[in-house]
């Protein structure tokens, strides 16, 4: 998956004594989409999702099972239960969930995966399920670069194809490709999106917060060593301390990028905004009156520092319009537009032809 599943990654790698479920199918309406994978040990949910509810349920008690006697499982629901049953799900959907826990074979697949992704080298994660009967399933885990779809290693040979490789990439989107003998899922593994916050005051704060919890690389670039640091702004993966205009520009160009401008003062978002306009990034917002953006884009275009066109994509005033008062609310409408930006170029993504 592009967003949750690298951090699930982490998950598998530091911990023991976890099973894995992930939806490898799905048909008709279901509470979660095929790819949607969650970690249990013997006493619970750890991490992720594979829908809540009945699905939830039952998946958690054959991941006890599985832990016990180290088998790994597939097991079928059929989401069409009697709207009459309290406990039954009515979505009218199937869904095949992979239990395994035997996860700590595969430590070396997850942990070129996750590398892969810190170093935002996108690839595919192939996990082969061959059946032994009663449900009960062997899986073998490799990962692949996007750079080694040729390669002379490649596995599956003669059941997943380069082109077949490049698709499940570049839709993002999981895939079951299926023999008489096994089956083999390919998901995706993206680097996350980088959001790029200029600015480390109380909305830059909140904002490195929800945007850590809604899946996004979040760096925070100020000049003010006291704000930009670990203890200020914890969930920050990246801290940069130094001109807020230098340290912008130097962002490699990337259309998973979403700069936040959101300095204290309006020379300050002034430089950043030129440092970051026209660089084919996904969101470019500023945060701002009216009044004061209104002059800035006099300026920019009368200057010649951006087009019409360049600035039209400009996000400012920034944030979805919900009344937003307080530093908190502010943050809340800023990341409720970047999730609503990110969701349409996915999706806007998986219609190419």
């Amino acid at each position: 998956m592009k967003y949750s599943f690298p951090k699930l990654l982490e998950v598998m790698i530091e911990g023991r004594g976890l099973a894995l479920a992930s939806i490898i199918d799905a048909s008709g309406s279901t509470p979660q989409v095929q790819g949607a994978a969650a970690v249990f040990s013997n006493q619970g949910l750890v991490a992720g999702t594979v829908g809540g509810g009945l699905v939830e349920g039952r998946t958690q008690a054959i991941a006890l099972d599985s832990l016990k006697d180290k088998r790994a499982r597939l097991a079928d629901f059929r989401l069409d239960a009697d709207p009459a049953d309290v406990e039954g799900a009515i979505c009218g959907g199937t869904v095949s969930v992979l239990v395994d826990p035997l996860i700590a074979d595969a430590r070396p697949a997850f942990e070129r995966a996750l590398e892969g992704f810190r170093k935002r080298r996108p690839g595919v994660l192939l996990t082969m399920v061959r059946p032994l009967g009663r449900g009960f399933v062997r899986t073998v885990r490799e990962w692949l670069p996007e750079t080694g779809f040729s390669g002379p290693s490649r596995p599956h040979a003669g059941t997943i194809g380069p082109s077949d490789l490049a698709r499940v990439l570049g839709d993002g989107r999981p895939a079951l490709f299926k023999t008489e003998d096994f089956s083999v899922f390919a998901e995706p593994v993206w680097p996350l999106p980088r959001l790029i916050i200029a600015g480390a005051g109380h909305v830059g704060k909140a904002l490195a917060h929800l945007g850590n919890l809604l899946d996004f690389e979040v760096m925070v670039i100020d000049d003010r060593p006291e704000f930009a640091s670990k203890e200020n702004i914890p969930d920050a993966d990246g801290l940069v301390v130094g001109d807020i205009a230098a340290a912008v520009k130097e962002v490699p160009d990337s259309p998973e990028n979403y700069f936040v401008i959101v300095t204290r003062g309006h020379r300050n978002d002034a430089e950043a905004l030129r440092a970051a306009i026209g660089r084919g990034a996904a969101y470019v917002g500023m945060i701002g009156s009216r009044t004061k953006i209104d002059l800035m884009r006099r300026e920019f275009l009368d200057k010649g520092w951006a087009t019409e066109e360049e600035w039209g994509r400009v996000r400012a005033p920034i944030g979805l319009e919900i009344g937003s008062k307080t530093v908190g609310e502010i943050a809340v409408s800023i990341a409720a537009e970047l999730v609503r930006v990110r969701a349409v170029l996915a999706e806007k993504g998986r219609k190419k032809p």
